[in-house]
């Protein structure tokens, strides 16, 4: 039996990601807040989502440190909160450009994406890559999966 079925997957980064933005209201949440969304009425305008569930999302994302809030008063109104990406939620950025990537491939309607991903600054389209730290492109069945330092094989039973 190879001895990689015996490892122990309580410690892995994916569950443990997943835990966090793996449901889908989370992830359309991130990609209007990318859109530019940022207060409570325009995701549930947007999303569709049930206002329960919206704001439970939204609370998680501020707990988890992915998106902060911040105040602002229109003339006439209370105090609001609008939510703005945190460093932390940027660095989700090439996890969601990947979905968008593959959806755009596989999922896509007929006639083609209905939003584009383009570089602001020279208007080239932008898409997620796979490299290592010295820069080179790196194709899924060139990536090899070898024990880090978290690694422990299940207890004997």
């Amino acid at each position: 039996m190879d001895p990689r079925l015996d490892r122990d997957v309580s410690n892995c980064s994916i569950a443990r990601t997943l835990e966090v933005v793996g449901e889908k209201w989370t992830i359309l949440i991130l990609r209007e807040v990318w859109y530019g969304s940022s207060r409570f009425s325009d995701f549930e305008r947007v999303l569709g989502c049930p206002r329960n569930l919206l704001a439970t999302r939204l609370r998680m994302l501020v707990e988890e440190g992915i998106l902060a809030t911040e105040t602002y008063k229109e003339p006439g109104s209370r105090s609001r909160p609008k939510y703005v990406i945190t460093p932390k939620g940027m660095d989700l950025v090439p996890a969601v450009m990947g979905l968008l990537q593959w959806g755009d491939r596989y999922r896509a309607d007929p006639e083609g994406p209905a939003v584009l991903a383009r570089h602001r600054a020279c208007g080239a389209h932008v898409d997620v890559q796979v490299r290592c730290e010295r820069g080179h492109s790196v194709q899924a069945e060139d990536i090899e999966s070898v024990p880090g330092p978290a690694f422990r094989m299940k207890p004997a039973e």
